[in-house]
This record gives C-alpha cells, structure tokens and sequence, in this order.
C-alpha cells in the first residue's frame, strides 16, 4: 500500500515549541525531543468559554492545533492519539474502586471521540469525523485514514494528532519516549489548485521486521514527533535535497516508509 499528499498548512504545540519557526530550527537542529510535558498550556482563546471549561489540557492542545490550521466548515477531520485521556479513564477506575458515583460528565469526556466531539460542537462542524487509535501505529493509521477520505472526493481532510505521557499507573506500558504534544495538518491530493511548492509527501506500508533498514531516532522516538520532524524537514525551504526516507516498524511484520520529493 502507498499514497501521496501535500500539506497545506500545519501546526503543532509542545514544550517550548509553539511558534512555525521554533519547529523548523527544531526540525533542523540536533535530533532532540521537547520536554516530557507541556509547561504553558494553550488559553484556547477560540473556543467558547462554557465550551472551554470542559476540555483537559491534552484537549487544549489538540484543540489549538486544529484551530490554527482554519479547516473549511465541512472539511473531514481524522483525531489520533494513542491513549487518549488515560488520566482521566484511571480516575473514573478509581471511582469505581472505591464505590464512589461516576461522574456522567467526566465519562462523557473519557472516550476517545471526546475531543473532536468538543471540537466539532464549538466549531459547528457537520462534515465527517474519524477518530483513530492503532497502538505505535497510530499515526501511520490516521494518515491512511486521510488518504482513504481523500479518494473518496473530500478536496482536503483536517488531521490531529496528540499524545501525552501515561499516567504513573500505566508507565510499565510505555514503549516510547514519553512525551506531551499535539500538531494538526491539512492535507490534500498533489494536484491540489492551492499545492503551491509544497513538495509531495509519500508513506508506503511494506512486509519487514525491524532491523532491516534504521534511522536515527525511528525506533524510540513517539511516533507522532519523529514522522513530524521528517515532514518539517522535507518541507521547509531549503537548497538542499529532501532527506533520507524515515523507517519505522510501529506494527509486528510491517514496515512504514515515509519519504518526500519534488
């Protein structure tokens, strides 16, 4: 399997990271991974403040991100994120523990669609919503799930990414770097009117088992910060050719191939 897209406008929010040229000196720099978590949570200044007061702040990051890429009112959007609240899902556990009523708010707030709903409603988005979870492969799975809304006629589909450190319950199941972050992208085909110079993005899905081809940081880094670090990269202006395709075996017997040209 393999598909192409451009990006027509991203963003993205971590620990000191917030602005589009801190990510594209980070991108450049020395392979480093932002902070843990994030110190300065979003105000979400966009979304109204009795919406607002209900969403967490891996929400907020979620939410920012997807503002600031200014999606069409019935642009498709695919949310994506690994876990999810888990915080807040452990709480409602320990609730239940202690024989203690659940709070119908906090369980509404607790699934996984939680934040493209909350999204959604303050934006008055009626167009279709995808949300993803597919374990290191998540990100790989939402852009597949971008690409299959693309052939189905969507002009551009809005993509959100985000993720958050598990709570100290939950760390013996990390099996990457920990980290609090969230980016959004706008992608559409490669004819896109609006392509400008944006050079076109491929991600293939092959058989392999790791070991057959490394890259710095594929196999430890959190999925969603090296394939954004590879993408800024490969589209920011630069004299110099787009870089070596980044491999990662996020899925047993699966290799994903994410690489840009021209």
């Amino acid at each position: 399997m393999q598909f192409e897209f451009i990006i027509l406008e991203w963003s993205a929010y971590a620990d000191g990271l917030i602005h589009r040229d801190d990510w594209l000196k980070w991108a450049d720099g020395f392979p480093q991974l932002p902070g843990p978590t994030v110190e300065t949570v979003p105000a979400l200044a966009e979304m109204p403040a009795m919406m607002r007061r209900r969403v967490d702040r891996l929400g907020r990051l979620a939410c920012q991100v997807a503002y600031w890429c200014h999606p069409a009112d019935a642009t498709p959007m695919v949310f994506a994120s690994r876990y999810g609240d888990a915080a807040r899902s452990l709480s409602l556990l320990g609730d239940l523990v202690r024989n203690e009523p659940l709070s119908p708010a906090g369980f509404g707030l607790s699934v996984h669609n939680a934040v493209s709903a909350l999204y959604s409603i303050a934006q008055g988005h009626t167009g279709n919503t995808v949300v993803v979870a597919a374990g290191r492969a998540t990100v790989a799975a939402a852009l597949a799930e971008a690409a299959a809304l693309l052939a189905d006629g969507a002009p551009e589909v809005l993509v959100v990414y985000y993720e958050a450190p598990l709570p100290a319950s939950y760390a013996g199941f990390e099996d990457e770097a920990a980290c609090e972050y969230a980016w959004a992208w706008r992608v559409a085909h490669p004819g896109h009117a609006d392509r400008g110079d944006s050079p076109v993005l491929s991600l293939e899905l092959s058989a392999g088992e790791p070991g057959s081809i490394t890259n710095p940081d594929s196999a430890t880094w959190p999925a969603g910060l090296a394939v954004l670090r590879q993408v800024l990269q490969a589209i920011a202006p630069q004299e110099t050719a787009a870089p070596q395709a980044l491999v990662r075996h996020d899925r047993t017997g699966a290799r994903w191939t994410w690489s840009a040209h021209a």
